[in-house]
Order: C-alpha cells, then sequence, then structure tokens
C-alpha cells in the first residue's frame, strides 16, 4: 500500500494549509475564542493552527541580512510582568524576533547570539527605551551603533523629579504662593530642535 503525500494539507492532516491560513489571519485581529466561535473549531485546535500558520511566516520571511535600523521593545504575554522582547526591522517597518523569558539582559544577548556577529556590524540605529539591560546587551554587542531613546521615556524621567520638586515647594510656600505653583503642573515642554551636528535634539521650555 502506498500514500500519497499531498501538500495541500496542513501539518495535522484534518485541514487544508488554506484553511489554516485563513484562521492564522483571522486570529491576527481576533481573539483565538472568537475565531473558534465562528468555526465552531476547540481552542486548542484553533491555537495550534494560529501557531503552524506563525511558523510558516517566520520561514518565509527570515530574519533579513542588511538589518540597518531595528526597534527594540518587549510585551507582556501574561499577567505577573511576564514579558518577551520583540524586535523590529525599521527600514520595512515589521517584526523580526520575538523571544527570551523576560526582558534581561541575557534574554537580549539570545537575538544578537541569533544573528551573528555579521549582521550584528550592519546595524546602526537602534531605537528603544531606557531599560538599562536592554543597553548594556546592546553596547556589548555593537557599541558603535546610534541609540535612540523612545521620547516618551525621557518626558518622563524629566517630568517625574519636576513634580517630585512642585510637590515640596507646595507644601513650604504659603497659601497664595500655593495656588501659584498648584496650576504649574505642566511647566516643562519637550520640543525638538535641530542641533549644529544636524542631529534632533531635545530642548527644554519653562513657561
Amino acid at each position: 500500500m502506498k500514500q500519497e503525500a499531498l501538500f495541500w494539507f496542513a501539518a495535522g492532516d484534518r485541514f487544508t494549509q488554506r484553511f489554516e491560513n485563513e484562521i492564522g489571519r483571522q486570529c491576527r485581529d481576533m481573539t483565538i475564542k472568537r475565531v473558534t466561535e465562528i468555526h465552531r473549531l476547540g481552542w486548542a485546535q484553533v491555537q495550534r493552527m494560529d501557531k503552524s500558520y506563525m511558523q510558516r511566516l517566520v520561514v518565509k520571511y527570515p530574519i533579513p541580512n542588511d538589518l540597518r535600523a531595528i526597534g527594540i521593545d518587549e510585551i507582556s504575554v501574561r499577567k505577573r510582568h511576564s514579558y518577551r522582547i520583540t524586535i523590529s526591522d525599521l527600514d520595512h517597518p515589521r517584526p523580526i524576533w520575538m523571544g527570551g523569558e523576560g526582558r534581561s539582559e541575557q534574554d537580549l544577548d539570545k537575538f544578537f547570539a541569533e544573528i551573528g556577529p555579521e549582521r550584528c556590524r550592519t546595524i546602526k540605529i537602534i531605537v528603544m527605551d531606557l531599560w538599562k539591560p536592554f543597553r548594556k546587551s546592546v553596547l556589548n554587542h555593537i557599541p558603535e551603533a546610534l541609540i535612540i531613546f523612545d521620547i516618551f521615556h525621557v518626558l518622563r524621567h524629566l517630568s517625574d523629579p519636576l513634580d517630585e520638586i512642585r510637590r515640596l515647594e507646595i507644601k513650604r510656600v504659603n497659601e497664595k504662593e500655593r495656588k501659584f505653583i498648584k496650576g504649574q503642573r505642566y511647566t516643562l515642554f519637550i520640543e525638538p530642535s535641530e542641533s549644529e551636528s544636524g542631529r534632533k535634539t531635545f530642548v527644554a521650555n519653562f513657561t
């Protein structure tokens, strides 16, 4: 007896790849629970099909060899601060890597180890937040890359100390001065401007 292999069957042999791909595309826009309700399938079944679809995408769109600018961030995958690191190709806006068991320096090291030193050297720009473990990993693997910090995190580091000083001043001054200070919480504004070197800088303006 000879069994013919049919390329258009999915890995589980119960559905076609075309149907499995459609399930995966729907899971990009809807929850697994909603997809199960539409197609009357089991939750675990839809999850397996979604994973199979994503695995084919990884094979079809591998990490490019000529990475120039990347973005580093993390997402929460479940409650109690469980994270995974995500890497994006900023020249061709799309995610290219997700992994790690958290957001430590060692977790980000896994990405650089996977792409290897040659592809690391092609990276010139890295956009990320002020998380210290990310910065340490980047400096260890690509010390010559230009690091651009997320402006929202920069603003937070500037705004929090300013707000603390404002609260201390409210306690220190008299009632008349206190009324004035209470209306000045949003005194500090950050605006981008061009420096002499041509790079974007951030200027603090006080009103």
